[in-house]
């Protein structure tokens, strides 16, 4: 099974009106032992930057296109510990409630995330955000020019992995 690693990262930005964006690079040796990469950015309209997170993460989830073992590094620590304290799994017991009957944010994009993830084997991981992670650095750059421009995808040419 390919191991792929998604670096994830979000820029809701800080003006409400204004837009805000998401950057997700995968990352894959082939078989004969070539680095593969694949970047995505995003640019959404008046949007969270949790949002922008989970949307992150189910970009890089979804352009998969066969089971994968997954390292998926996010510096949303929010994303990471719903799946490492397993709170999606209190959360889908209890219909997707919290604390006293509070509905979860973001209910949509949690259960495509976890339909995203189906079929891989996935391991998030939390990596604090601007601490010179080069990856991280790359995502961030990622998502704020989503932030900042249209919504694009970069080098959509190059292969997904096997």
């Amino acid at each position: 099974m390919t191991l792929v690693k998604i670096y994830t990262d979000g820029a809701a930005r800080g003006n409400p009106e204004g837009p805000g964006g998401y950057g997700a690079v995968l990352e894959y040796v082939d078989s004969k032992g070539q680095l593969h990469t694949r970047e995505y950015s995003r640019g959404y309209v008046k949007t969270t930057n949790n949002r922008m997170e989970l949307m992150a993460a189910i970009a890089g989830l979804e352009a998969l296109n066969r089971p994968c073992r997954v390292e998926l590094y996010s510096d949303s620590k929010y994303l990471v510990d719903a799946f490492n304290q397993r709170w999606i799994d209190g959360w889908i017991r209890k219909d997707w409630k919290r604390g006293k009957n509070e509905p979860v944010k973001n209910v949509d994009l949690w259960k495509r995330l976890l339909a995203a993830k189906e079929p891989h084997q996935v391991t998030f991981i939390w990596v604090k955000g601007h601490d010179g992670h080069p990856q991280n650095e790359r995502c961030d750059k990622l998502a704020t020019s989503a932030a900042d421009g249209e919504e694009l995808e970069i080098d959509p040419g190059i292969s997904s992995p096997p």
